[in-house]
């Protein structure tokens, strides 16, 4: 699966997408941040406040309990603003 990472999450992590291989317990979107947290320091900053994260499966938004099976795709980024 290849994940994006987009404004703060990318400066947070040091990297603005990467391919992974998932293990078989990452099942959904929050189940990968867990993981993706536990990785380094840099990872546990970008996803320590999970729940103002955004995700989107192959260019749909999703919400964190979202399966990943047949998924090619994710991106995390922050809540945007409008105006």
């Amino acid at each position: 699966m290849r994940a994006i990472y987009f404004a703060w999450v990318r400066e947070r992590i040091g990297k603005a997408e990467e391919e992974l291989d998932l293990p078989a317990d990452v099942l959904t979107v929050a189940d990968l941040m867990a993981w993706l947290s536990r990785k380094d320091e840099g990872y546990a900053h970008a996803f320590d406040t999970s729940s103002t994260i955004r995700a989107a499966l192959d260019h749909v938004h999703a919400k964190p309990n979202a399966p990943l099976a047949g998924v090619r795709e994710i991106a995390f980024f922050p809540p945007m603003t409008g105006g």
